[in-house]
């Protein structure tokens, strides 16, 4: 059984919790398993690369690191606001999300 987030990959969310609080960013990937999201621009960590066959010269690279998915929100694409979600049925049944802020569907 998979889980259901409050996001998803590619929606614009906002650090609420931790050093990083008050940043935003799109979100690049969840991982569900550790309950963590990649959030671009967010959270950047430097790795050290030993040198391999196809990069010589190894070095240091940035990148994201994990968040917790707890301490992101989702911004509201209408009103540029962060957002508690929901989930409510649209005209055909189906269930589509929802910003509890600004009463209107997401996607």
């Amino acid at each position: 059984m998979r889980k259901k987030f409050h996001i998803k990959t590619g929606d614009k969310v906002e650090v609420i919790a931790g050093n990083h609080k008050g940043q935003q960013g799109t979100v690049k990937a969840i991982l569900a398993k550790n309950d963590r999201v990649i959030v671009e621009g967010v959270n950047m960590v430097t790795k050290h690369v030993k040198p391999t066959a196809e990069k010589p010269e190894g070095g240091v690279k940035k990148e994201e690191a994990g968040i917790h998915i707890s301490n992101v929100m989702l911004v509201d694409p209408k009103s540029g606001e962060t957002t508690r979600t929901g989930r409510k049925a649209d005209e055909n049944g189906k269930l589509k999300r929802y910003s509890k802020k600004s009463d209107q569907f997401i996607d």
